[in-house]
Protein backbone atom coordinates (compact mmCIF):
# COMPACT_ATOMS: atom_id res chain seq x y z
CA UNK A 1 0.00 0.00 0.00
CA UNK A 2 1.07 3.60 -1.26
CA UNK A 3 1.52 5.61 1.80
CA UNK A 4 0.22 8.90 2.39
CA UNK A 5 2.15 12.06 3.25
CA UNK A 6 1.29 15.22 4.20
CA UNK A 7 0.78 18.13 2.10
CA UNK A 8 3.37 19.73 3.71
CA UNK A 9 5.93 17.06 3.17
CA UNK A 10 5.49 16.89 -0.94
CA UNK A 11 5.02 20.94 -1.39
CA UNK A 12 8.76 21.21 0.75
CA UNK A 13 9.98 18.22 -0.89
CA UNK A 14 9.10 19.68 -4.58
CA UNK A 15 10.74 22.53 -3.58
CA UNK A 16 13.49 20.00 -2.72
CA UNK A 17 13.57 18.86 -6.25
CA UNK A 18 13.82 22.60 -7.70
CA UNK A 19 17.64 22.37 -6.53
CA UNK A 20 17.92 18.72 -7.61
CA UNK A 21 17.42 19.98 -10.92
CA UNK A 22 19.35 23.29 -10.64
CA UNK A 23 21.97 20.62 -9.78
CA UNK A 24 21.75 18.76 -12.98
CA UNK A 25 21.81 22.19 -14.91
CA UNK A 26 25.19 22.49 -13.32
CA UNK A 27 26.38 19.42 -14.47
CA UNK A 28 26.22 17.87 -10.99
CA UNK A 29 24.41 15.05 -9.58
CA UNK A 30 20.77 16.04 -9.25
CA UNK A 31 20.42 15.99 -5.06
CA UNK A 32 18.61 18.89 -3.70
CA UNK A 33 17.96 19.30 -0.11
CA UNK A 34 15.63 22.17 2.38
CA UNK A 35 15.78 23.11 5.68
CA UNK A 36 12.54 24.27 7.25
CA UNK A 37 11.45 25.46 10.17
CA UNK A 38 8.23 26.25 12.15
CA UNK A 39 6.83 26.03 8.25
CA UNK A 40 9.62 28.24 7.01
CA UNK A 41 11.88 27.79 4.47
CA UNK A 42 14.99 28.46 6.09
CA UNK A 43 17.46 27.42 3.83
CA UNK A 44 18.41 25.61 0.70
CA UNK A 45 21.24 23.84 -1.28
CA UNK A 46 22.02 20.89 -3.77
CA UNK A 47 25.11 18.79 -4.68
CA UNK A 48 28.13 21.07 -5.51
CA UNK A 49 31.23 18.89 -5.05
CA UNK A 50 32.55 19.23 -8.67
CA UNK A 51 31.80 23.28 -8.89
CA UNK A 52 33.09 23.45 -5.12
CA UNK A 53 36.10 21.22 -5.46
CA UNK A 54 34.72 19.82 -2.12
CA UNK A 55 34.03 16.08 -1.60
CA UNK A 56 31.35 17.37 1.32
CA UNK A 57 29.65 19.93 -0.58
CA UNK A 58 26.45 17.36 -0.91
CA UNK A 59 23.03 18.83 -0.66
CA UNK A 60 22.14 18.46 2.49
CA UNK A 61 25.59 19.57 3.99
CA UNK A 62 25.07 22.69 1.99
CA UNK A 63 21.61 23.46 3.01
CA UNK A 64 22.50 22.69 6.48
CA UNK A 65 25.35 25.45 6.28
CA UNK A 66 23.21 27.77 5.06
CA UNK A 67 20.75 27.23 7.31
CA UNK A 68 23.17 27.02 10.98
CA UNK A 69 24.58 31.05 9.35
CA UNK A 70 21.13 32.22 8.73
CA UNK A 71 20.27 31.19 12.69
CA UNK A 72 23.27 32.00 14.25
CA UNK A 73 23.35 28.15 15.66
CA UNK A 74 24.84 24.99 14.63
CA UNK A 75 21.90 23.45 16.43
CA UNK A 76 19.11 22.88 14.38
CA UNK A 77 16.79 20.99 16.45
CA UNK A 78 13.34 22.56 16.01
CA UNK A 79 13.87 22.30 12.19
CA UNK A 80 13.43 19.73 9.61
CA UNK A 81 15.35 18.53 6.65
CA UNK A 82 13.55 17.17 3.37
CA UNK A 83 16.81 15.74 0.46
CA UNK A 84 15.30 14.14 -2.89
CA UNK A 85 18.26 11.61 -1.82
CA UNK A 86 18.00 9.18 1.29
CA UNK A 87 21.52 10.37 2.54
CA UNK A 88 24.77 9.08 2.75
CA UNK A 89 26.55 8.27 6.08
CA UNK A 90 28.36 11.25 5.96
CA UNK A 91 25.26 13.64 5.43
CA UNK A 92 23.34 11.37 7.97
CA UNK A 93 26.12 11.95 10.65
CA UNK A 94 26.14 15.64 10.30
CA UNK A 95 22.02 15.54 10.73
CA UNK A 96 22.31 13.78 13.61
CA UNK A 97 25.01 16.37 15.01
CA UNK A 98 23.20 19.38 14.01
CA UNK A 99 19.92 17.47 16.06
CA UNK A 100 17.26 17.94 13.43
CA UNK A 101 13.75 17.37 14.68
CA UNK A 102 12.97 15.05 11.42
CA UNK A 103 15.17 14.08 8.44
CA UNK A 104 12.43 13.29 5.34
CA UNK A 105 13.66 12.08 2.54
CA UNK A 106 12.52 11.04 -1.25
CA UNK A 107 14.33 8.03 -3.61
CA UNK A 108 15.86 5.61 -1.69
CA UNK A 109 20.03 4.79 -2.15
CA UNK A 110 20.66 0.97 -2.35
CA UNK A 111 24.49 1.31 -2.64
CA UNK A 112 25.02 4.42 -0.28
CA UNK A 113 22.10 5.01 1.56
CA UNK A 114 21.97 5.64 5.66
CA UNK A 115 18.61 6.01 6.29
CA UNK A 116 17.79 1.93 6.17
CA UNK A 117 19.43 0.83 2.71
CA UNK A 118 22.75 -0.07 3.77
CA UNK A 119 22.57 1.22 7.35
CA UNK A 120 20.34 3.25 9.45
CA UNK A 121 22.01 5.57 11.50
CA UNK A 122 18.82 7.09 12.75
CA UNK A 123 17.75 3.76 14.13
CA UNK A 124 20.57 3.36 16.95
CA UNK A 125 19.25 4.26 20.34
CA UNK A 126 22.82 4.77 21.98
CA UNK A 127 22.52 8.11 19.70
CA UNK A 128 22.26 10.85 22.30
CA UNK A 129 19.94 12.35 19.93
CA UNK A 130 16.87 10.94 17.86
CA UNK A 131 15.59 12.09 14.77
CA UNK A 132 12.66 11.34 13.50
CA UNK A 133 12.85 9.46 10.26
CA UNK A 134 10.28 9.59 7.16
CA UNK A 135 10.66 8.23 3.76
CA UNK A 136 9.40 7.96 0.47
CA UNK A 137 8.18 11.30 -0.12
CA UNK A 138 7.93 11.82 -3.86
CA UNK A 139 9.32 8.77 -4.68
CA UNK A 140 8.95 8.43 -8.36
CA UNK A 141 9.56 11.98 -9.14
CA UNK A 142 13.14 12.22 -6.83
CA UNK A 143 14.23 8.78 -8.77
CA UNK A 144 13.49 10.10 -12.08
CA UNK A 145 15.71 13.54 -12.16
CA UNK A 146 17.97 10.89 -10.83
CA UNK A 147 17.68 8.51 -13.74
CA UNK A 148 17.35 11.56 -16.50
CA UNK A 149 20.36 12.39 -15.29
CA UNK A 150 22.40 9.09 -15.41
CA UNK A 151 20.35 8.32 -18.86
CA UNK A 152 22.06 11.59 -20.56
CA UNK A 153 25.59 11.02 -19.32
CA UNK A 154 25.66 7.75 -20.59
CA UNK A 155 24.01 8.71 -23.99
CA UNK A 156 26.56 11.68 -23.98
CA UNK A 157 29.18 8.79 -23.08
CA UNK A 158 28.02 6.90 -26.28
CA UNK A 159 28.50 9.28 -28.79
CA UNK A 160 31.81 10.46 -27.15
CA UNK A 161 32.40 7.43 -29.07
CA UNK A 162 31.36 8.02 -32.46
CA UNK A 163 34.18 7.43 -34.66
CA UNK A 164 35.54 11.01 -35.77
CA UNK A 165 35.94 11.56 -40.07
CA UNK A 166 39.10 11.85 -41.09
CA UNK A 167 38.95 14.90 -42.64
CA UNK A 168 37.11 16.26 -39.09
CA UNK A 169 38.61 16.94 -35.99
CA UNK A 170 36.78 17.37 -32.34
CA UNK A 171 37.36 19.67 -29.18
CA UNK A 172 39.20 17.86 -26.64
CA UNK A 173 37.71 17.72 -23.04
CA UNK A 174 40.96 19.44 -21.87
CA UNK A 175 40.27 22.77 -23.96
CA UNK A 176 36.89 23.50 -21.83
CA UNK A 177 38.39 22.80 -18.12
CA UNK A 178 38.19 25.17 -15.43
CA UNK A 179 35.24 27.03 -17.74
CA UNK A 180 31.63 27.38 -15.95
CA UNK A 181 29.42 25.69 -19.07
CA UNK A 182 26.40 24.03 -18.69
CA UNK A 183 27.55 20.81 -19.71
CA UNK A 184 24.50 18.73 -18.16
CA UNK A 185 22.31 20.63 -21.27
CA UNK A 186 24.41 19.01 -23.46
CA UNK A 187 23.00 17.14 -26.37
CA UNK A 188 24.90 15.61 -30.03
CA UNK A 189 23.23 13.41 -32.65
CA UNK A 190 25.31 12.17 -35.82
CA UNK A 191 21.95 11.10 -36.85
CA UNK A 192 20.73 13.61 -39.69
CA UNK A 193 21.80 12.42 -43.49
CA UNK A 194 23.43 15.98 -44.16
CA UNK A 195 26.27 15.39 -41.68
CA UNK A 196 27.29 12.50 -43.34
CA UNK A 197 29.02 10.74 -39.64
CA UNK A 198 29.35 14.40 -38.05
CA UNK A 199 28.61 15.15 -34.90
CA UNK A 200 26.43 18.09 -33.77
CA UNK A 201 25.97 19.58 -30.33
CA UNK A 202 23.53 22.00 -29.20
CA UNK A 203 22.43 23.00 -25.73
CA UNK A 204 19.40 22.61 -24.18
CA UNK A 205 17.64 23.54 -21.09
CA UNK A 206 14.39 21.58 -21.05
CA UNK A 207 15.74 19.33 -18.06
CA UNK A 208 12.52 19.54 -15.67
CA UNK A 209 9.52 17.42 -16.19
CA UNK A 210 7.18 20.68 -16.69
CA UNK A 211 9.34 21.75 -20.09
CA UNK A 212 10.83 18.19 -21.33
CA UNK A 213 8.07 18.53 -23.92
CA UNK A 214 8.12 22.33 -24.00
CA UNK A 215 8.43 24.19 -27.40
CA UNK A 216 12.03 25.92 -27.44
CA UNK A 217 13.11 29.25 -28.96
CA UNK A 218 16.49 27.95 -31.09
CA UNK A 219 19.08 30.15 -30.75
CA UNK A 220 22.30 30.39 -33.77
CA UNK A 221 25.26 31.40 -32.75
CA UNK A 222 27.19 34.01 -35.34
CA UNK A 223 30.62 34.22 -37.04
CA UNK A 224 32.84 35.03 -33.63
CA UNK A 225 31.48 32.77 -31.09
CA UNK A 226 29.08 29.58 -30.20
CA UNK A 227 26.47 28.21 -28.66
CA UNK A 228 27.67 29.45 -25.34
CA UNK A 229 26.86 32.84 -26.03
CA UNK A 230 23.09 32.26 -25.22
CA UNK A 231 24.32 31.10 -22.13
CA UNK A 232 21.50 33.83 -20.33
CA UNK A 233 18.27 32.45 -22.54
CA UNK A 234 19.93 28.63 -21.54
CA UNK A 235 19.71 29.67 -17.87
CA UNK A 236 15.91 31.76 -17.76
CA UNK A 237 13.04 29.54 -17.50
CA UNK A 238 11.50 30.05 -20.81
CA UNK A 239 12.20 26.71 -23.11
CA UNK A 240 15.73 27.09 -25.26
CA UNK A 241 18.18 25.28 -27.43
CA UNK A 242 21.58 27.09 -28.27
CA UNK A 243 23.03 25.01 -31.51
CA UNK A 244 26.76 25.22 -33.08
CA UNK A 245 26.44 24.65 -36.36
CA UNK A 246 29.42 22.02 -37.77
CA UNK A 247 33.27 23.64 -37.64
CA UNK A 248 31.67 25.43 -34.62
CA UNK A 249 31.16 25.08 -30.59
CA UNK A 250 31.60 21.55 -29.99
CA UNK A 251 30.50 20.11 -32.92
CA UNK A 252 33.18 18.27 -34.65
CA UNK A 253 35.06 20.44 -37.11
CA UNK A 254 35.55 19.46 -40.82
CA UNK A 255 39.44 20.90 -41.26
CA UNK A 256 38.60 21.39 -45.35
CA UNK A 257 37.64 24.76 -45.69
CA UNK A 258 36.16 23.66 -48.84
CA UNK A 259 33.69 21.25 -46.81
CA UNK A 260 31.85 24.45 -45.33
CA UNK A 261 29.73 25.73 -47.64
CA UNK A 262 26.63 27.55 -47.43
CA UNK A 263 23.76 25.02 -48.77
CA UNK A 264 25.37 22.52 -46.87
CA UNK A 265 25.53 24.20 -43.34
CA UNK A 266 21.59 25.36 -44.42
CA UNK A 267 20.89 21.85 -45.06
CA UNK A 268 22.36 20.76 -41.42
CA UNK A 269 20.03 23.33 -39.70
CA UNK A 270 16.80 22.74 -41.71
CA UNK A 271 17.29 18.90 -40.54
CA UNK A 272 18.19 19.78 -37.13
CA UNK A 273 15.16 22.24 -36.90
CA UNK A 274 13.08 19.63 -38.41
CA UNK A 275 14.25 17.13 -35.97
CA UNK A 276 13.42 19.17 -32.52
CA UNK A 277 9.81 17.98 -31.25
CA UNK A 278 7.80 19.66 -30.48
CA UNK A 279 8.16 22.07 -33.53
CA UNK A 280 10.05 25.38 -32.48
CA UNK A 281 8.81 28.71 -31.95
CA UNK A 282 11.29 30.64 -33.58
CA UNK A 283 14.53 30.97 -34.97
CA UNK A 284 16.94 33.77 -33.24
CA UNK A 285 20.21 34.63 -35.16
CA UNK A 286 22.30 37.36 -36.14
CA UNK A 287 21.79 39.22 -39.03
CA UNK A 288 24.75 38.06 -40.51
CA UNK A 289 23.70 34.90 -40.20
CA UNK A 290 20.84 35.62 -42.67
CA UNK A 291 21.95 33.72 -45.94
CA UNK A 292 21.46 30.26 -43.95
CA UNK A 293 17.87 31.19 -42.88
CA UNK A 294 16.42 31.32 -46.38
CA UNK A 295 13.10 29.33 -46.89
CA UNK A 296 12.83 28.22 -43.24
CA UNK A 297 9.13 27.20 -42.12
CA UNK A 298 8.92 29.48 -38.43
CA UNK A 299 9.49 33.06 -37.75
CA UNK A 300 13.31 34.56 -37.79
CA UNK A 301 14.25 36.84 -34.72
CA UNK A 302 17.23 38.59 -35.29
CA UNK A 303 19.46 39.50 -32.13
CA UNK A 304 22.83 41.02 -31.26
CA UNK A 305 24.87 37.98 -29.45
CA UNK A 306 27.23 39.03 -26.56
CA UNK A 307 30.51 39.83 -26.94
CA UNK A 308 32.34 36.53 -25.02
CA UNK A 309 35.72 36.50 -22.81
CA UNK A 310 38.45 35.40 -24.91
CA UNK A 311 39.35 32.27 -23.03
CA UNK A 312 35.91 31.57 -23.22
CA UNK A 313 35.70 32.44 -26.94
CA UNK A 314 38.31 30.69 -28.10
CA UNK A 315 38.44 27.60 -26.36
CA UNK A 316 36.80 25.42 -28.79
CA UNK A 317 39.39 26.13 -31.47
CA UNK A 318 42.82 25.05 -29.49
CA UNK A 319 44.72 25.09 -32.76
CA UNK A 320 44.54 26.90 -36.16
CA UNK A 321 42.64 23.50 -37.89
CA UNK A 322 39.61 23.54 -35.59
CA UNK A 323 39.38 27.59 -37.35
CA UNK A 324 38.19 26.11 -40.86
CA UNK A 325 34.57 26.53 -40.22
CA UNK A 326 34.30 30.17 -38.92
CA UNK A 327 37.08 30.85 -41.42
CA UNK A 328 34.98 29.98 -44.29
CA UNK A 329 31.81 31.33 -43.56
CA UNK A 330 33.48 34.53 -42.32
CA UNK A 331 34.64 34.84 -46.71
CA UNK A 332 31.03 33.38 -47.31
CA UNK A 333 29.05 35.42 -45.62
CA UNK A 334 31.04 39.00 -45.24
CA UNK A 335 31.01 40.12 -48.58
CA UNK A 336 34.44 42.65 -49.44
CA UNK A 337 33.54 46.00 -50.00
CA UNK A 338 32.90 46.92 -53.31
CA UNK A 339 36.27 48.34 -55.51
CA UNK A 340 35.59 51.89 -56.29
CA UNK A 341 35.82 52.67 -59.90
CA UNK A 342 39.03 54.42 -60.84
CA UNK A 343 38.79 57.96 -60.97
CA UNK A 344 39.15 59.79 -64.54
CA UNK A 345 42.03 62.15 -65.49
Amino acid sequence: MTPVHSPEDIGFMQLALRQAHAAADAGEVPVGAVVVRAGQVIATGHNAPLANHDPTAHAEVNAMRSAALALGNYRLDDCTLYVTLEPCAMCSGAALHARFKRVVFGATEPKTGAAGSVLNLFAHEQINHQTKLTGGVLTSECAQVLQSFFEHRRAQHQMSKVPLRDDALRTPDSALAGLDLPLAMSHFTADLSALEGLRLHWFDNRTSHTQAQAAPHVYLHGLDGWSVQYLSQLQSTEPAIALDLPGFGLSDKPKKIATHRLEWHAQVLREFLASVQPAPVALHAPRVMGPLLANLQLPVHWVETPALPAALRDAPYPDRGHMAGPRALSTLLVAPAPTPPPKRS
